[in-house]
């Protein structure tokens, strides 16, 4: 047994060959097809007729198995792409609309917190500038100062995406 063993082995880089060649030249596949061809021969040595060529029959198991491969490829069910119906629609505007709402988030947690705690207040709890000053104990201007730092610095962190000019350098 070892001795037809050691036979098989030596044909394993004739038989990379033939399969990336079968294969297209797709490494992995070719791999996959020699092994399965390696096991396939060496579990059923019993069955190759000795004084045959011994090359011809791994030859031949491996394109067997190529062929049942390619059968089953041919076989299986085609995916064909859906049209997007309404539902996938508004899914994408859902799903975009998510992102957006968490870019603003991720853009008002870099503001400094005494201009979040200020923008948080006015434009979510839609508070007064003078209830604000009272919560926060500080002068109605300082509020109005606040939020248009506040502001200010969100239009700059939101355009972030605008393309920046590039600098000639001699």
């Amino acid at each position: 047994m070892s001795r037809y063993f050691e036979q098989v082995t030596s044909y394993i880089p004739q038989l990379r060959c033939y399969a990336r060649a079968l294969m297209g030249n797709d490494v992995l596949a070719a791999d996959d097809l020699v092994q399965d061809c390696l096991e396939r021969a060496l579990s059923r040595i019993h069955l190759w007729r000795r004084g045959s060529d011994l090359r011809a029959w791994l030859f031949t198991i491996m394109h067997n198995l190529y062929a049942n491969h390619i059968r089953k490829i041919s076989n299986a069910p085609k995916f064909v792409e859906l049209e997007p119906d309404k539902n996938m629609v508004a899914d994408k505007a859902k799903a975009e609309q998510d992102l957006e709402i968490r870019d603003i988030q991720q853009a008002i947690n870099m503001l400094p917190p005494e201009q979040r705690e200020v923008l948080m207040l006015v434009t979510l709890e839609g508070l007064q500038y003078r209830e604000v000053a009272t919560i926060l104990g500080v002068p109605e201007g300082t509020v109005m100062s606040k939020l248009s730092r506040a502001r200010n610095k969100l239009r700059t962190i939101m355009q972030i995406e605008k393309p920046k000019s590039l600098r000639r350098v001699k």
